[in-house]
Formats: C-alpha cells, structure tokens, sequence
C-alpha cells in the first residue's frame, strides 16, 4: 500500500490525463451541463479548437447516435462554441465548479443502462465465492482456496453453452458446487441486468455511492458500448458498476438492491466514436487500468483485459436485442475481469470501500473515468428526469428543427 496524492495517470505530452493517449485525434462527443438562462444539458464535440454544441442538430445523445454514420455526422455540424477542452475537463473535477463554465455529465441520454455480469472467468469464481459466503468477506479466503481447488482457474478456455461447458456443470453439480453464477458464466445464456434509470447515471467528477449499509463492496471497472435502436455498435465509454459483494453474496434476487441505487453508476468521460481509427477490433484488445486512492493511504490497483472476455461483444448485444426492443438506443456494461482480494483493513478481511475513495479507471483508447466514494443518500439526489428534460429542451427552442 502506498500512499498517492492523485488518482490521475500521469502524462507527459502536456494533454489532459482525462483524454484518450491520442487526444482529440478520435471523435469524442459527451454531455454537458451548461449556463443559461436557461441552464440546461447539452450534445457537445471535443475538437482541438475546443468544446463544440451541437444540441440545435442532435437535442439529445440518442438522436446522435440513431444517425446512420454518427461520427460523419458530427463532423459535418459546425456547433456553437463553449469553452476549451481544458476549461471543460478542469471545470468537471470533483469539488468546486464554476456556473458559468460547462462541466460534463454522464455522455447518454434516453438509452436504457444495461449490465452484462460474469463475462470473466476471475470475477466468475469471485462471485462463486460470495454466494458460498452468504455475503460474508471474513469467510470469502477460506472458500477462496476450496473453490479454486474443485474449479481451477482454467475457466477461461471453456466457451459458455459448449459440450466442454455441459460436462463440466454435471460435474460440478456431482460435487455439489453448481452455482446460478456458473450457469450463467459457462452456460449459454448471458446475465443481463438494468444498471440504471434513464438519465441516472452520474459522470465524470461527480461522486459515486454506495450504500451506508454495505460493508464489503468494490468498484468494477468496465468498457461500456453505446447502441444504437438496431442493435449497431457505434461507440464505446468507460464505466463504474459499483458492486456491493454483501448484499448481492446474500442472495442473487438482491441484485437490484446491490446494483441500482443513487449515483452508483458512473459512464464517461465521453463517448468516443467508432470511425476509421477506432472500433471493435481496438475494444477487443483494450486493456483497462483501475487505481482506487484512500484518504487513509491505501491504493488499490487493478486491470480489465478485454481479451480475456468469454463472451464477445457482438454476442453480448445479440443476446440483449433477443426477446426485447430498445427504440431510443442503450448503452452495455460488458463486466469486469477485476475483483479485488486483497486486505485493506486487517487480515482476511478483503477490500472495501471507504468515504472519500477516488477511483479512477482509464484506458488507451477511452481517456479516464475519475469519482469520489460517497454513500448513496449522501451524493446529490437524482432530480432530472425525462419530464424535466423534455421541459428544459422544449424552454431552450431546442424541439423545433433539431433531431429528437
């Protein structure tokens, strides 16, 4: 454990440590919120010339992204500029803001928030472990090394619905330790799950909660797509599914409880676009870089290797679209290879959470996602939703000739 005084990675090319290694070289589109009067959120592009809306063209996200080439189509937009990039990013820190100045909001809209969970062989086991514990971490390293030792941790090489799958839950369910967990690990059928709200979701800089009363909990560091109503991939965003391992490890129908609570989920900075530089194939080889600083000290540090994923991306949407309609778009949480073991407090007793983490999740190609731990009912409360949106554009003259 060592002690830091930021979270952010380091860079040495004078860019901001939010932006992606290549800067603004992909093309980056968020969500502001901006002064008025009226005050209200907006569609914005990154570019070197700074911080452009283009909310007279595409009123929300979704609009934008329901477009046939969205990152063509943002460049084709001149927009009414707002600030520099820098002014933005510096304006979005947790802390202080100035109103006047723009800060970013979480980069979706009206998409629905959706969750793939164990995608990854690691966190499968550790979820294994939290079942088997009951939600207890004093229990979770003894379990660790029993449950490792009946499943090994070659998981990985074993394609979920295969033969090679089906023998081993018969196996396992000889032995006794078939878990809803592995069924939907190696089974064929993929766990998705609602995250958030519309509009729930908390971006960077702001601060995201976990229960007051949850006492074993961790981030999860996640690449998250931007979808489109056909089921197009047309972007990518990284994202925070706070997982609260007690209560979820007390029973899998606390799912909700342990996943969808105010401001426990965190999308952004921005959405970056898939265009000639940028696209799955670059997704599928990301590697995501996690580091939680403590006020007490202690940094956690972690990675997400999108190749070690067993289900691929183009699945994981197939398998959300299969028995329901997103007409306004969703975005999808894809999981997480990270799940932290190691001891903060005292022996045994595993990591969690403290009041004042600062988590940080970046990659190469999606910039930095940076937060502050708060509880839930401590974090501001959830007031914007569809009806004030639709209020707020509609006072803004932003519902006649833009695309809703």
């Amino acid at each position: 454990m060592t002690a830091t005084t930021t979270a952010m990675p380091e860079r040495t090319d004078g860019l901001h440590p939010a932006l992606p290694r290549d800067g603004l070289a992909g093309t980056l589109v968020g969500r502001v919120w901006r002064a008025g009067p009226p005050a209200g959120p907006a569609v914005v592009v990154l570019r070197p010339e700074g911080v452009f809306d283009v909310s007279r063209q595409f009123a929300t996200m979704s609009t934008l992204l329901e477009t046939d080439a969205p990152a063509r189509a943002v460049r084709s937009v001149q927009g009414e500029f707002l600030c520099s990039v820098d002014a933005l990013l510096a304006n979005s820190q947790a802390g202080g803001r100035d109103a006047a100045v723009p800060w970013l909001l979480a980069p979706c809209d009206l998409q629905v928030v959706k969750a793939a969970g164990v995608t990854f062989a690691a966190s499968l086991i550790e979820r294994v472990i939290e079942e088997q514990a009951g939600g207890d971490a004093s229990r979770a390293q003894g379990l660790r090394s029993q449950v490792t030792a009946l499943i090994g941790t070659s998981l990985s090489e074993i394609r979920p619905g295969s033969a090679q799958a089906q023998a081993l839950k018969a196996l396992l369910q000889q032995k006794k330790l078939w878990s809803q967990y592995l069924e939907v690990g190696i089974g064929p059928d993929a766990e998705v799950f609602t995250k958030a709200p519309v509009l729930a979701a908390v971006g960077h800089g702001q601060d995201i909660g976990i229960r007051a009363d949850s006492a074993w909990n961790n981030p999860e560091p996640e690449v998250v797509l931007a979808v489109n109503s056909r089921g197009g991939i047309v972007g990518a965003a990284l994202g925070n599914d706070v997982n609260l391992r007690d209560i979820e490890g007390r029973s899998a129908l606390l799912l909700g409880k342990a996943k969808d609570n105010n401001a426990s989920c965190a999308i952004g900075p921005f959405i970056r676009l898939f265009d000639d530089h940028f696209g799955l194939d670059q997704l599928r080889r990301e590697t995501v870089h996690l580091q939680v600083s403590g006020p007490d000290g202690f940094t956690l540090r972690g990675i997400n290797t999108m190749a070690s994923i067993s289900r691929d991306p183009v699945d994981l949407v197939a398998q959300t679209l299969a028995s329901h309609q997103y007409p306004d778009g969703f975005m999808l949480f894809l999981g997480t290879l990270f799940a932290p073991t190691e001891d903060r407090d005292e022996p045994g007793g595993g990591f969690t959470h403290k009041l004042g983490d600062v988590v940080t999740i970046h990659s190469h190609w999606l910039g930095s996602l940076q937060n502050r731990v708060t509880h839930c009912d401590a974090a501001p409360p959830w007031r914007f939703g569809l009806r004030a949106l639709i209020g707020n554009l509609a006072e803004r003259g932003l519902l006649q000739g833009a695309r809703l």
